[in-house]
């Protein structure tokens, strides 16, 4: 069984990688540290395609690496059933929010209306676009900051609204795990991180004499983390540190992750060895943008295009069943937090990636510099975080 759930779970961190490269680099450009997740951006394009017919359907389907409707469901039903809440007894925090909002001049198809409770547990809310765009907007935050228990905030900006728009999707994801083997505070140490443009900043870093699932590979390193499990043996989330050997190399590393499909697994850590040096630097990441924006950029430009979308399937309107219907933005917010808090624990390896090239001695594993990383459960394969640090010392965007 998961065997089978692998399979379109690797098309949802495919169907992502452009969009991780077109926007990470635009941010490493911009020396802002970046974070996104493949989940809940799959989600949220997986409801509209739903909701889609024609030339837009077909895009969909394309960008999603997805057979039809029926596979497109399919996926996007084992993607909810994966995270359904906060995962108790000793596992990971993990929230996720996802919402659907349409003026109130139309109603859901009962079709839609079925997807949406049913397959993607969304709430789906008809509002008043047209008068109180401000307040729409305040509810949305106020509904996504209290699912997520205060830790996502303000996740539509206050000009997001307008009276002309029709449809809002909006998401947001937290994550927040210990690890299984516990990094001991009294042995962080505050050094030199260097950033892209030369210039260093003293952050604490993190540090263990233990064995380590790492390896080294063409031009970078690779380390897994294993977060604590608890008591839900369905899932194994772990955190990936790509380490470039240069220290300006992130941009090349961005490049080739998001070129090759299938890249991350090929290259993923199966056993533990001896790390001499070992150093990696706390962190807190908050960042959210508009997604909308970069995937009109993209291969995706139709369901975003009011002109063009045809929505058809996911609205009764009032004007030509729905032709004038389209997605008129996607925001999306995400927070990621690292640190030394964790449970001691024998540290699990898995069968389900490929096992790349080892050197037969101890390796060293300084994270000194701008590195990529991604955090995503080992059993299903389900991305939840991908994204870059290169200032440890910034929080936001």
């Amino acid at each position: 069984m998961q065997m089978e759930f692998r399979l379109p779970m690797s098309m949802q961190t495919d169907s992502c990688l452009q969009l991780a490269k077109y926007a990470g680099l635009k941010e490493a450009n911009s020396n802002s540290n970046f974070v996104f997740s493949p989940f809940s951006i799959y989600l949220g394009l997986s409801l509209v395609g739903c909701g889609s017919s024609g030339r837009t359907l077909s895009q969909m389907l394309s960008f999603l690496k997805s057979q039809n409707i029926d596979h497109l469901q399919q996926v996007g039903r084992q993607l909810v059933d994966s995270v359904k809440g906060p995962l108790v007894n000793g596992g990971p925090s993990l929230y996720f929010v996802n919402g659907v909002w349409i003026e109130k001049s139309v109603n859901l198809k009962p079709t839609f209306k079925d997807i949406v409770n049913i397959v993607y547990k969304a709430e789906a809310e008809t509002v008043d676009f047209l008068n109180k765009p401000l307040e729409v907007t305040v509810d949305v935050n106020t509904r996504v900051e209290k699912e997520t228990n205060g830790l996502i905030k303000n996740v539509l900006p206050h000009d997001s609204i307008g009276r002309d728009t029709r449809l809002l999707l909006a998401n947001a994801l937290y994550f927040k795990g210990e690890w299984k083997e516990r990094f001991d505070k009294s042995k962080t140490k505050v050094s030199e991180f260097y950033l892209l443009d030369g210039s260093k900043v003293q952050v604490p870093f993190m540090t263990s004499e233990s064995d380590q699932f790492a390896c080294s590979c063409d031009g970078f390193k690779v380390l897994r983390l294993p977060y604590k499990q608890g008591d839900d043996y369905r899932t194994c989330f772990s955190m990936y540190i790509f380490l470039p050997d240069q220290r300006d190399g992130l941009r090349d590393l961005i490049e080739k992750v998001a070129s090759d499909p299938g890249f991350m697994d090929r290259h993923l850590p199966v056993k533990q060895i001896q790390v001499r040096d070992f150093w990696i630097p706390k962190f807190k990441i908050s960042f959210g943008f508009e997604a909308s924006r970069i995937l009109k950029g993209l291969e995706l430009p139709l369901p975003f295009d009011e002109n063009e979308a045809e929505l058809t399937d996911m609205l009764i309107s009032p004007s030509s069943d729905g032709r004038n219907l389209y997605v008129s933005g996607s925001y999306h917010k995400c927070f990621i937090e690292i640190d030394e808090a964790g449970a001691e624990a024998t540290a699990a390896s898995t069968a389900t990636v490929v096992q790349p090239f080892y050197l037969p001695t101890p390796i060293d594993f300084v994270a000194d510099h701008s590195f990529m990383f991604m955090v995503r459960d080992d059993l299903s394969g389900v991305m939840l975080f991908m994204g870059h640090l290169i200032n440890p010392s910034a929080v936001g965007n």
